[in-house]
């Protein structure tokens, strides 16, 4: 018996407990709140009073007969609360001001924003669905995004958002939750709303936790229904109120009642749990003791709607114990019954008082005793920050979730060893998918409308991914695969290693019968902009992946499973601010490209920026010639001139001396034969690649090749068509005889040393380590790098003799060349020494876009590693980029150029670090990296078109401007 009456103790304690929960509208200041509501409370008429229950919609995308009908609402009726449906966030605000004008006390202004004002307003910011968030295991990310939410919700007047969803969705059928849930574990679904409401209480915006007491676990949508929710009250204390239990203890200031008819606490089965007193009273109130607002949803939902006369159900929501009426279809008539009851004493002014007292709390609790107009001004711009994308991109990094990674097929590495093809799903766009992931690397994009076709072109590939986009322009649109797309997608994992990335609802996987074929699974969530191309950089490591299952998908994957996936020190795409930089200030480029185009500098090209392995700024401008025909585009290929010493020759010399083929302290009497009794055999390796050689700067090796009489070209040396003699192609139609290569080379090595010693720029020391490197590998310079370096790195767009790879059409042309080749040089190397040597030159010849430019100088700002391999040690990389002549006045590395030392020459912007290092070229290209910053920069232009003499680009020195402009971009700490 004692036993008996302690446990009966303990269960009465508990009890009382949970019926003590902390009142969450009560402010750190309560005295001061306490005299605020009542001076309001002393001369507010009943009719005021009644006033205050109401929450009407209002928009701000309708006439003048909507803004007077609200205006009479408040003014007439004494409407108290309003919430704001569709519209524009400019005309919100002026709306917002007007009828706040209007009303004797503050409104209190809601708002239905959960993935933010984009629910409802145009031209504001989408944050990603619940669903999508309950991936991310950080829950301060949750509580960062909760706080942003109520920072636009602030920043427009809007003092309670109807967020977060608190349901647990654990029926993938349920056709309104969904997506707009956490997940289906109590747990995590807690977890993230107490995070999200912590993050928006603290921006100054109440929370409101819906839909009590659960709308997770139905088939029918309350909009339409009433949904009926057919567990024991054990069942719902243990599930369903598990959230909301928590989201209490933790202070969320009020809760949305659903529209749902449960058995189990509510006799009458056609009574809408919002207006059950058993629900609204006895539990929400009695046993889980929430003192906080009490508000319905929607009172025009069908849920609600069909059960009785408006003014009935408004005053049956009152009687239940809500303390709000959302969005009431009939205010006069619901006062005039709401009074007559008060007269009959169905229900007493001490009951609506309370109901009163606690909006008067929460008005005061966001600052409406002290109401001030919002700013209209630069609403746009501060609802649309760079800030918001910066934590959007934290998001959906967070969230994607790997399911399969059979034989480690991610990341994507080896890139060398792949055949990669992209297979589009679905039936929404995968454009921006796969325009990142060609980023990367080589992609061929298959489409066909037969599968058997499709399989026969896919024969080739030995990866194919597969990405399954489906719409998200809001979270009820279908997730659900097609017939043909699972069979397509069973049939191409039977035949081909697959990565699947789902960009899709994860329950989309329901439908998928077996996951055996599939060696890659990745869930993505969502197929917005960013989710496509963050999903593609992910799949090549540009990212650590950490995100966890929120759902079960049958026996396959349990809730929180999900592969832990490193990242791999590759190239990121993302925004300046993401990389500490103002793109504000950045802009600034966009003026210099203006300037370039106007003056005629170039006819277009391209600008990439890097800070610390992530892409700011890639942009291309202009058009491939003065004609405008052919805009650039940011995979067409320039002639990079003498970058092709840095990006070519000097990647092979670094490894040939890792590998100890070459010594930097050899001669070249050593190393080549031809100069063993030459002017040069005693020059070192190491002064050659510092420009400290005494070399001739160049030798015009085609003048010689003139006819002394007529200027042109010689027949001796020169054919319109190929043959066996004159095989050396040098443009479109010129072949030089194929014996004159070796006398460019004896050239070189009879030609006169320059007497007097010190710094000279020269080309003819990358013709020397061209034959060195060749004789050394037994290899063509062209086919060692790319097989090195190229490769592997996925600079497939960066080559020698571009015309053998890529349409003209991809290529860039240089110069009209009326002095050697009589031609636009077009997809042919400029140079022309490098062009009679067959286009593959140690000092030009190369070809590329920025961003494999980008590439490569990224793997030297690494160290000599990139995406997971290590092509150069350490070591090296240091050793080149190092002055060895420094007090010769050689400002050169070894290869590398070198911040001027002569303050008049401007190599830089004079705004980099001393261990940073570069290259420029004639045709108007240009890139630097500075270790000190971690800024990649990369200009590539055609300034050489329509002549060479087009001098405009160096004179104005703008290449240098621009990177004083980017280092002027980078902020400090605190800004």
């Amino acid at each position: 018996m004692k036993k008996k009456a302690l446990t009966l103790l303990a269960f009465v304690f508990i009890q009382i407990i949970q019926a003590q929960q902390v009142d969450p509208l009560l402010a750190k200041d309560s005295d001061a709140q306490g005299v605020w509501v009542d001076s309001i409370m002393k001369n507010m008429s009943v009719d005021e009073k009644i006033g205050q229950l109401f929450m009407i919609q209002a928009y701000s995308n309708k006439d003048k007969k909507h803004e007077d009908f609200i205006s009479n609402m408040v003014t007439k009726y004494h409407v108290g609360n309003i919430i704001f449906m569709q519209g524009t966030p400019d005309k919100q605000v002026v709306l917002n001001n007007k009828y706040q004008e209007l009303a004797k006390v503050p409104l209190m202004v809601g708002f239905d924003g959960e993935w933010g004002l984009d629910m409802r307003l145009k031209n504001t910011y989408r944050f990603p669905w619940n669903m999508t968030l309950g991936a991310i295991q950080d829950t301060l990310l949750l509580q960062e995004v909760g706080k942003r939410i109520g920072e636009h919700c602030k920043r427009v007047g809007i003092h309670m958002n109807f967020a977060p969803v608190v349901d647990i969705n654990t029926n993938p059928d349920n056709p309104i939750i969904g997506n707009r849930s956490f997940g289906e574990s109590k747990e995590n679904v807690a977890q993230k709303a107490i995070a999200f409401t912590k993050g928006m209480q603290g921006a100054g915006v109440l929370a409101n936790a819906k839909h009590f007491p659960g709308h997770g676990d139905t088939e029918a949508d309350s909009h339409h229904t009433l949904p009926t929710i057919n567990f024991s009250e054990q069942r719902l204390d243990s599930i369903e109120l598990y959230p909301f239990k928590e989201v209490f203890a933790n202070g969320v200031a009020s809760v949305m009642t659903a529209h749902l008819s449960i058995p189990a606490i509510e006799t009458n089965p056609k009574l809408p749990s919002s207006l059950s007193n058993s629900v609204v009273t006895g539990l929400l109130q009695d046993k889980l003791g929430f003192q906080g607002l009490i508000i319905t949803d929607g009172l025009n939902m069908k849920g609600a709607a069909n059960y009785s006369t408006p003014a009935e159900i408004d005053l049956a929501a009152i009687l239940a114990g809500n303390d709000m009426l959302l969005i009431p279809q009939d205010v006069p008539g619901s006062i005039s019954l709401i009074k007559k009851a008060l007269a009959e004493g169905k229900l007493t002014e001490e009951r609506l008082n309370h109901s009163v007292r606690k909006i008067l709390k929460a008005k005061y609790l966001v600052g409406l005793n002290n109401y001030k107009p919002i700013a209209t001004e630069n609403i746009s711009k501060d609802l649309n920050s760079p800030y918001d994308e910066v934590l959007h991109r934290k998001l959906i990094k967070n969230s994607i979730t790997v399911l399969r990674n059979q034989e480690s097929v991610l990341p994507i590495k080896n890139l060398q060893d792949k055949k990669i093809a992209y297979v589009s799903l679905g039936n929404d766009s995968g454009s921006d998918f796969y325009e990142m992931l060609s980023n990367y690397t080589k992609i061929d994009k298959i489409s066909e409308t037969h599968l058997s076709v499709l399989l026969q072109k896919l024969q080739k590939y030995n990866l194919v991914i597969v990405g399954v986009h489906k719409s998200d322009k809001n979270p009820w649109k279908s997730y659900k695969f097609s017939n043909k797309d699972l069979t397509w997608v069973q049939e191409i994992a039977r035949n081909h290693k697959v990565i699947l990335d789902v960009f899709a609802s994860p329950y989309s996987l329901l439908q998928v019968p077996s996951f055996t074929n599939i060696e890659g699974l990745v869930m993505s969530y969502q197929n917005s902009k960013l989710s496509q191309e963050l999903s593609a950089q992910a799949l090549f490591g540009a990212f650590e992946l950490k995100g966890k299952l929120p759902v079960s998908i049958k026996n396959e994957f349990k809730i929180g499973h999900g592969l832990l996936l490193d990242g791999l020190d590759v190239l990121q795409y993302t925004i300046p601010e993401e990389a500490g930089v103002s793109s504000e200030k950045l802009s600034i480029i966009d003026k210099r490209i203006d300037t370039i185009l106007q003056e005629k500098m170039s006819p277009g090209g391209q600008i990439l920026v890097a800070k610390n392995g992530k892409v700011i700024y890639n942009k291309s401008f202009g058009y491939h010639t003065l004609s405008k025909e052919r805009a650039v585009k940011n995979s067409d290929l320039y002639d990079l001139a003498s970058l092709t010493k840095i990006l070519a020759s000097l990647p092979m010399i670094m490894k040939a001396e890792e590998e100890r083929k070459i010594s930097l302290f050899s001669s070249l009497g050593d190393v080549l034969p031809s100069y063993s009794k030459s002017n040069k055999d005693t020059l070192l390796l190491k002064e050659v690649l510092s420009h400290y050689g005494r070399l001739r700067s160049w030798i015009p090796f085609y003048l010689q090749t003139k006819d002394s009489v007529t200027g042109e070209n010689s027949t001796k040396y020169y054919r319109k068509k190929r043959t066996s003699k004159f095989s050396i192609k040098v443009a479109k139609n010129l072949y030089l005889a194929k014996e004159y290569k070796d006398s460019i080379y004896k050239q070189i090595v009879d030609s006169e040393q320059r007497k007097r010693p010190g710094y000279k720029y020269s080309d003819l020391g990358y013709y020397i380590f061209k034959e060195i490197l060749e004789r050394k590998y037994r290899k063509p310079l062209d086919k060692l790098v790319d097989e090195q370096f190229y490769q592997s790195l996925g600079a497939n767009r960066m080559t020698f003799l571009p015309l053998n790879k890529f349409d003209k059409d991809e290529i860039v042309p240089t110069e009209r060349d009326n002095y050697f080749r009589h031609q636009l040089v077009h997809g042919y190397v400029h140079d022309m020494g490098a062009a009679m040597i067959g286009g593959v030159g140690g000092h030009a010849g190369l070809f590329a876009n920025a961003n494999d430019v980008a590439k490569v100088m990224q793997m030297f700002l690494q160290d000599g590693s990139y995406g997971g391999k290590k092509y150069l040690e350490p070591e090296t990389v240091h050793k080149f980029n190092k002055r060895y002549y420094e007090n010769k006045k050689v400002r050169r590395g070894l290869g590398f150029d070198k911040p001027q030392l002569n303050p008049n020459i401007k190599a830089t912007c004079g705004c980099v670090s001393d261990v940073s290092f570069g290259h420029s070229g004639f045709t108007g290209t240009y890139t630097w990296a500075d270790p000190a910053t971690g800024v990649v920069y990369v200009f590539l232009s055609n300034r050489i078109y329509p002549t060479m003499r087009n001098y405009g680009l160096v004179k104005s020195n703008i290449r240098t401007k621009i990177q004083q402009d980017i280092q002027d971009a980078i902020l400090m700490a605190g800004e």
